[in-house]
């Protein structure tokens, strides 16, 4: 795959390079670590809610096509392919997917893993019941582009969920100086905040693929619990669900 031929940004994927044996457990990837239960908690209830199915299942998405778009080392597919679904993967750095595979193969699971673009997929015309991109936006050259092949990958009823950074003060003050300066959780330049999605931003480039916004909401940062929780405070980090219409 050519990484010219999409919106990957080469610096950006040298970035996680250095640190992709750090997925599980490193302290490099630890905000992600502590905001995985969140996203997996956000994630199950609306994917329930939209394809019927009881949350209290032992494997409640069977049945269900999900591919996780910039996938890491596989920290959101491995519990998509425990609850059931039959699970996509796909990240542009080779060393991401050398260490998602390990994994899922040390852990007993089957998750197809491939180091692919989202256009890549959009142009095979491979659809899915649901669309995860998550921490993805914030690193593309073109917001709009990526959304248009991401879109373009759910299929009608099917839903996309997103989770990016606000352009704010706030964001940078906490989200750069604070986890990256302050604290070290991630390595000093692992964002910018120039490449920060407002809300209004993610919702329209998502309405122009198509999509419906079915509901937005903040994620915080409890220092006292040390755990993330759902808010209403969109100012640092947040996620973004959208729905393609059925036919």
């Amino acid at each position: 795959m050519q990484a010219g031929s999409s919106t990957i940004d080469p610096k950006e994927v040298a970035k996680f390079e250095q640190s992709a044996q750090d997925w599980w457990g490193g302290i490099k990837n630890s905000p992600l670590h502590k905001l995985n239960p969140v996203r997996l908690d956000y994630i199950v209830r609306h994917v329930c809610e939209q394809f019927d199915r009881d949350p209290r299942a032992p494997k409640p998405f069977t049945g269900l096509d999900i591919v996780d778009v910039g996938c890491g080392g596989g920290l959101l597919a491995e519990p998509m392919a425990r609850l059931g679904a039959k699970v996509t993967g796909i990240d542009p750095s080779p060393a991401n997917i050398e260490v998602s595979t390990g994994h899922a193969a040390e852990s007993g699971l089957v998750i197809d893993y491939r180091c692919a673009a989202a256009e890549d997929l959009a142009s095979e015309r491979a659809l899915f019941d649901v669309v995860l991109s998550m921490e993805v936006v914030e690193h593309v050259t073109d917001v709009e582009a990526y959304i248009a092949a991401a879109a373009a990958l759910v299929k009608p009823g099917g839903l996309m969920f997103l989770a990016t950074l606000n352009r704010t003060m706030k964001s940078f003050a906490l989200a750069i100086v604070g986890v990256e300066y302050v604290l070290g959780w991630l390595p000093r330049g692992t964002h910018e905040h120039h490449r920060f999605v407002k809300p209004r931003e993610l919702a329209d480039a998502l309405m122009a693929g198509g999509l419906t916004i079915k509901d937005e909401t903040g994620v915080v940062y409890n220092p006292l619990t040390d755990r993330m929780r759902l808010s209403r405070d969109m100012d640092v980090n947040y996620m973004m669900l959208a729905e393609r219409p059925a036919r």
